[in-house]
């Protein structure tokens, strides 16, 4: 006989599933840069339904790629990489002048680079500094990769680009000029500078996008209300003074991808095209939602 306090004991302990339940949405798979510059857009992540990773920018470029991640933090520059992308977010990381964490650092003439080495770290600023060098000095250097680990000692070439946490300080050896990127952008066209975006393959389902978006935005609008904060937690650790981290966070960087910001992004990609940084033929205007732009040229400028 079947013993029914056993039965009843069980049900209590195992449940069925309840009749037409809707299973949990599956976690989405969220890569951000570990970076200074990005605690403001990340405050309070990963929230409900996001699972959040960190890398270097390069990396979650190759991870978003390869669908190791649905929504990445990526360059800009890999944004243009075809049509496989789609912006998820209005939160990014830009600059309207001095950027501070994004510098050249130059051992002769601009004029007279013939070597560049490049943070392993940084693709977006590789195409800005050559955009820059190619544009304004009239040189393609030849260019090597400087190890995330490795100082600026351990190369001789003519000019070294550092990015993120590695920029922020004074660098040691003997340059003879430091260029602040996204301020020799900003002066050059007049525009501000986009480092960074929010994008998601295209094969990423809609519905997830929709769980996402307003998180990510709502990340950003709270670490920007809670600048001082993140200063305070994150200063000692970057060899900043407190005054000295919230002034790179609310003074240097930019959060909102507005018009002029997307305006920027569709010249950085004609600049990059013209010297095959970025494939052709992309639409690039439908894909930042934007109003063809014309295409003029920045005002040239004495180097």
């Amino acid at each position: 006989m079947i013993d029914r306090t056993l039965l009843a004991e069980a049900a209590v302990a195992h449940p069925p599933a309840a009749r037409g339940a809707i299973p949990a949405p599956p976690t989405a798979r969220v890569g951000a840069v570990q970076y200074l510059n990005t605690r403001p857009l990340v405050h309070g992540l990963p929230g409900p339904g996001i699972g959040l990773s960190y890398d270097l920018p390069s990396r979650l470029a190759d991870h978003l790629a390869a669908g190791r991640l649905d929504v990445a933090l990526i360059p800009s520059i890999e944004f243009f990489r075809g049509d496989a992308y789609r912006l998820v977010s209005d939160a990014c990381i830009g600059c309207r002048g001095p950027v501070m964490s994004v510098k050249l650092l130059f051992r002769t003439r601009p004029d007279r680079v013939e070597h560049l080495a490049v943070d392993e770290g940084s693709r977006t600023s590789v195409a800005l500094a050559r955009i820059l060098l190619a544009e304004r000095c009239g040189v393609a250097p030849h260019v090597d990769v400087l190890p995330i680990r490795a100082d600026v000692s351990e190369t001789s070439a003519d000019a070294v680009l550092l990015i993120g946490d590695r920029a922020l300080g004074t660098p040691r050896g003997a340059f003879q000029l430091v260029w602040d990127l996204g301020d020799e952008w900003c002066r050059w066209t007049g525009l501000p500078f986009v480092f960074a975006v929010w994008a998601a393959r295209r094969d990423v389902p809609s519905e997830t996008l929709r769980r996402v978006e307003p998180v990510l935005t709502a990340a950003r609008d709270a670490g920007r209300a809670n600048l001082a904060a993140i200063a305070a937690a994150e200063a000692p650790a970057h060899g900043l003074t407190v005054p000295q981290c919230l002034g790179y966070l609310r003074d240097n960087l930019h959060y909102d991808l507005g018009l002029r910001e997307r305006a920027a992004l569709a010249l950085f990609h004609d600049r990059a095209a013209a010297l095959s940084l970025a494939p052709r033929g992309i639409d690039v205007a439908a894909a930042l939602a934007l109003p063809r732009a014309p295409s003029a040229s920045p005002p040239p400028m004495a180097h």
